[in-house]
């Protein structure tokens, strides 16, 4: 089986490839109307630079439709999450979840219903790592 490279995105790249999985396939046209709703700063010829750039790094493809370009997603959002999470804790945390979970609980005010979700899920990963 060959494994899937995922390419590293930058913080404007997220924001174009969300456009892009929220709803797909998308023209430039499109992906630009989606972003400027969300900040209408965007400038097209930005928004189409950095669709030009996702194309080369493999996250995007493109079919001509008449005289349009029209985008997919090439990488799952949950696999770039995964990268990007991964990354973050390396850099940042030493790649120890811990001091990550701990810093992030203390440091926001969590809701009664984050925190009961957050126990749910150390409990069931408890849970996996007892029948393993």
């Amino acid at each position: 089986m060959k494994t899937k490279i995922v390419p590293r995105i930058s913080e404007t790249e997220w924001e174009v490839m969300r456009a892009i999985w929220a709803r797909h396939p998308a023209s430039a046209n499109e992906v630009i109307e989606r972003l400027q709703e969300v900040d209408p700063t965007w400038h097209p010829k930005t928004a189409k630079t950095l669709l030009t750039r996702l194309v080369k790094k493999g996250a995007l493809g493109f079919e001509m439709e008449g005289r349009s370009y029209v985008y997919r997603p090439l990488v799952a959002e949950a696999d770039c999450v995964a990268v990007a999470s991964t990354s973050f804790l390396d850099r940042v945390f030493g790649g120890s979840l811990q001091p990550m979970l701990a810093h992030f609980v203390a440091s926001r005010r969590l809701t009664r219903r984050e925190l009961d979700e957050l126990k749910r899920l150390l409990e069931d990963d408890a849970q996996k790592g007892r029948k393993s």
